[in-house]
């Protein structure tokens, strides 16, 4: 490989992980030296690739296992997976780390990586990531000595990653429901098909009613992101035209789902993370849930009534993962879908949130809208609203002077949180772009959670251009 004087400046580093535009901010020159550095830096023995469903996943997980080959690093192929299936392969053989190349629910012109060390741990800006950016700008790897080089070797986990996910319920538990799918032409499908030949062995009375099914590159029904309302269609008519109990929809990597009610009515993430610590907690009665502090309200309440201890974390996998660790926390929880278990090495997955939703319709003889509907009534959010700004420090600060005298507390585990007595919100920054997002709650009263969220975005948005989505 080219040494170069000046090194590099690699775009595809972010903060918790690799992503970039494809040609010229991550291409096949890149990974392998991604895979390089990776090998030249933690120094493992082995190490878990695989790829999602994209165009150019294959090609350059290939790249990137050639630098880790060059590296004196054996690989290990499970071929083409989602994120979960990378940190379960890592953890379940107890290799060194782990790769999946995926861009989740980026455009179609990009790519990017996940990267783990042993037992899943997350790498991330603070724990490595930087050192292998380092590595892999500086491009001055030594000489390949071909008698070092590692071996490259596909394997399959499927059976095994089905088999723990099947771990988390309980057969019996199950009555007959319909359930729909839409894997969104990723990567989904092929633990959908792995899951329902386990339904028909434990005699599961699940019929599963599969949409976008096939994994498909070219992504012919949108790029997978049912955050956005655009991409939430098709799973909600679905759901009325099948009259199934549930419907649930995967981004790209399959790290997160999404679940619609009986109506097809899209469920916000927040909460959904109650209903998982109400059900963690009915089995283990005094454990700690983590959460994130955009939206904690229903969180707390929840679990204080089911007798569990909530632990407030930053937002981000990798700031979860490691509260989640220190605390020894059985479940974790964002309002982004993320969803994180102690038995999945801490990790987060968007197979076991619906398996255990739909155990849980079943044993509690409710439908999901009955089960949700009384916690947004007590607790209504305004979910995530973007607002893209020339300034975000100062019009963070802008907000701040109007409220935080009125405050009866002020937090700033991750941004600024505010609370009042019957409403709080908190603000806080993008890592990667000039983007506010705003979420805003309150106790029952939906028109005052309304009111006060115009009234913040007012302030924001001063004279500035805004953009609402969500992450």
């Amino acid at each position: 490989m080219k040494n170069t004087l000046v090194p590099e400046t690699l775009s595809c580093f972010k903060a918790y992980d690799i992503r970039g535009r494809l040609g010229d901010e991550l291409n096949e020159d890149i990974a392998y030296r991604i895979g390089r550095a990776y090998g030249e830096f933690i120094q493992p023995k082995t190490v878990v690739v695989g790829g999602d469903v994209r165009l150019t996943s294959e090609s350059l997980k290939l790249a990137l296992a050639k630098g880790l080959q060059d590296a004196g690093t054996d690989v290990l192929d499970i071929g083409m997976s989602g994120t979960e299936e990378i940190y379960f392969a890592t953890f379940h053989l107890g290799v060194d780390g782990g790769i999946e190349v995926t861009a989740s629910h980026n455009p179609m012109d990009y790519n990017g990586m996940k990267l783990v060390r042993e037992g899943a741990k997350p790498i991330s800006g603070d724990t490595g990531l930087r050192d292998i950016q380092r590595l892999a700008e500086q491009n001055q790897f030594s000489q390949v000595d071909i008698n070092k080089r590692g071996i490259y070797k596909k394997i399959s986990t499927l059976d095994a990653y089905t088999d723990h996910l099947i771990g988390y319920i309980t057969p019996e538990h199950f009555k007959p429901m319909k359930l729909v799918i839409n894997s969104g032409n990723g990567a989904a499908g092929h633990v959908i098909d792995a899951l329902e030949e386990r339904f028909k062995h434990y005699s599961i009375p699940v019929e599963l009613i599969k949409i976008h099914h096939q994994a498909d590159g070219n992504f012919p029904n949108g790029i997978p992101n049912p955050l956005l309302p655009e991409c939430r269609q098709d799973t909600a008519e679905a759901v009325k035209a099948h009259k199934a109990d549930m419907g649930i929809a995967f981004d790209g990597d399959f790290d997160r789902c999404f679940m619609f009610d009986e109506n097809g009515d899209f469920i916000e993430g927040y909460y959904i993370v109650g209903l998982l610590a109400e059900a963690f907690l009915n089995n283990n009665p005094g454990s700690k849930i983590i959460h994130d502090p955009r939206l904690s309200w229903n969180t707390i309440d929840v679990v204080k009534v089911a007798g569990g201890e909530t632990v407030m974390s930053k937002t981000g996998h990798a700031f979860i993962k490691e509260r989640m660790r220190k605390e020894d926390a059985i479940y974790g929880g964002e309002m982004s879908a993320h969803h994180y278990f102690r038995d999945f090495a801490y990790c987060d997955s968007g197979m076991i949130p619906w398996l255990l939703v739909s155990e849980l319709l079943c044993v509690k003889g409710k439908t999901l809208q009955q089960l949700v509907s009384d916690r947004m009534t007590a607790y209504p959010a305004s979910g995530e609203i973007n607002s893209q700004l020339e300034d975000p420090a100062a019009a963070i600060a802008r907000v701040r002077s109007v409220y935080e005298s009125q405050a009866l507390k002020v937090d700033e585990t991750d941004g600024i949180s505010l609370e009042f007595a019957d409403w709080r919100f908190n603000l806080r920054s993008s890592n990667t772009e000039p983007v506010v997002r705003l979420n805003v709650e309150s106790r029952a009263d939906t028109v005052l959670m309304k009111q006060k969220t115009e009234e913040i975005l007012s302030l924001l948005r001063i004279k500035l251009n805004s953009v609402d989505g969500s992450t």
